[in-house]
């Protein structure tokens, strides 16, 4: 395992890029299965899901398309409970199906948030993809059905998350060292 320094916090990795790659190829499979013969529109949310949305993009052969809404709830390692919309959908969702992709899933306010948002704009359906979750740290009932990989509640950076906006361009995940 190796270690990197981060701004006044030490991380060690956790999650090798291979086994990143290997886990968003088995949830694209499932997409592109139970997706076939619709046209998906992904939701990505920046901006921690870009890399994440990039590969399973990648991966997915069907027909589909993406967009990307930026939400606010972070403030160095802490949530800060409060969600605020930064960028909107501009899309037509009537009669679409949405997969919103996150990089994280942790209390799952962020996400009811955008499923209520979302339902105003009629979509056909709305399914939830994220690369990571925090099973024991959700706060409300959610259906994820796309999650490459369920972790403990360790702060994490990396492969798109950041430590106060540093480290998202590691290729590898890593947890922090207390």
């Amino acid at each position: 395992m190796s270690r990197i320094t981060i701004k006044d916090k030490t991380f060690e990795t956790s999650i090798p890029e291979a086994v990143i790659q290997e886990r968003i190829k088995a949830v694209a499979e499932r997409i592109n299965r139970d997706m076939a013969g619709k046209n998906p529109l992904l939701l990505a949310v920046l901006n921690g899901s870009f890399m994440f949305a990039a590969d399973l993009m990648r991966m997915l052969d069907i027909p589909c398309e993406i967009s990307f809404v930026k939400l606010a709830s972070y403030q160095g390692t802490t949530s800060t409970g409060k969600v605020k919309e930064v960028i909107g959908i501009n899309e037509d969702l009537t009669g679409r199906t949405i997969i919103i992709v996150e990089d994280i899933v942790e209390t799952g306010l962020t996400i009811q948030q955008m499923i209520e948002s979302l339902g105003t704009r009629n979509p056909e359906s709305v399914h939830i993809c994220t690369l990571l979750v925090k099973p024991e740290k959700l706060k409300v009932p959610i259906n994820i059905e796309y999650a490459a990989m369920e972790i403990p509640n360790d702060f994490i950076v990396g492969y798109g998350l950041d430590y106060d906006q540093q480290g998202r361009n590691l290729k590898d995940i890593y947890t922090i060292v207390p």
